[in-house]
């Protein structure tokens, strides 16, 4: 399993039609990119996984995240087996915990003790009639807890809207063994003025989770950061301009200890495949 040079994040590839799905997935393995990440927010996220894996030969295809509320290790278990027997070491498990806001909605107090739901999620996959193993799977650790248990059950970590300074503590927390993976979200824009039009309100909704605002409180922005979306937080968390100023936040990454940087493009249309961002990205990065 290659997880080294960098990868693409994309909600279009979980949730896009089935049929551009599996052409854009093609044309990313031809263009160079050694993995493609699908978040879980509902639905049949491993019919997802298999698709895109039949659309493709070599490149890895990654859970960033599996929801753990939303599925029982022993399904999980039984996935990934069935995955990887048909399309050989190329299927990556990431597992979450979510955020309590998003899994509270349907279920008033279900988010509880995520640190033990974790664990107990990891356990069921240890225990399987076909266990997950460790070096299978990573886990979506924000903060230094989640972080210890990745070092000892999972191969690694995928942390989502971080900063490579966040990357740089991630890498030092878990020595060298472990893979750190993170996501970078970026904007392939003309300025500031178009880069804020298109990402603004899209960062808001994120930070309005306390799993990522209480990382960015780590990180040493402010409260007032925070509320205001500040330029500051805004230009730290994604990357913007051109292909060059892609590049060098990809580079950050990779000079704090990254092994592989998974880039969201945002857009205007975040619904759309951009396809032709993703073409640019990979002349310039690959």
């Amino acid at each position: 399993m290659d997880l080294s040079g960098v990868g693409v994040w994309s909600i279009p590839l979980r949730y896009g039609d089935p049929a551009e799905i599996a052409e854009a997935a093609a044309e990313l393995e031809e263009l160079g990119f050694s993995a493609v990440w699908i978040p879980d927010i509902g639905g049949a996220v491993f019919d997802a996984v298999g698709h895109l894996l039949a659309a493709t030969r070599r490149m890895v295809v990654a859970t960033g995240v599996l929801n753990l509320w939303m599925h029982t290790p022993a399904e999980t278990a039984a996935s990934y087996a069935s995955l990887s027997a048909a399309h050989g070491d190329r299927f990556l498990l990431g597992v979450g915990v979510s955020h309590a806001p998003l899994v509270d909605a349907s279920e008033p107090g279900r988010y509880r003790r995520p640190m033990a739901a974790m664990s107990a999620f990891l356990d069921g996959l240890d225990t399987a009639e076909q266990p997950v193993p460790a070096e299978g799977r990573v886990l979506a650790a924000l903060g230094p807890k989640m972080g210890d248990v990745a070092a000892k059950r999972a191969r690694g970590v995928h942390p989502y809207l971080v900063t490579p300074e966040h990357t740089r503590r991630a890498r030092e927390a878990l020595g060298d063994g472990a893979l750190v993976l993170p996501e970078q979200s970026v904007i392939l824009c003309s300025g500031a003025e178009e880069a804020r039009a298109i990402g603004t309100d899209w960062l808001r909704r994120y930070l309005a989770l306390p799993n990522y605002a209480n990382n960015c409180l780590r990180l040493g922005f402010s409260p007032d950061d925070l509320a205001s979306v500040s330029d500051r937080l805004f230009d730290a968390l994604i990357a913007w301009g051109d292909e060059e100023a892609i590049r060098r936040r990809v580079d950050e990454h990779r000079a704090a200890g990254a092994d592989h940087v998974a880039v969201q493009v945002l857009a205007a249309d975040q619904n759309a495949f951009p396809r032709e961002q993703w073409r640019r990205l990979a002349a310039a990065l690959l």
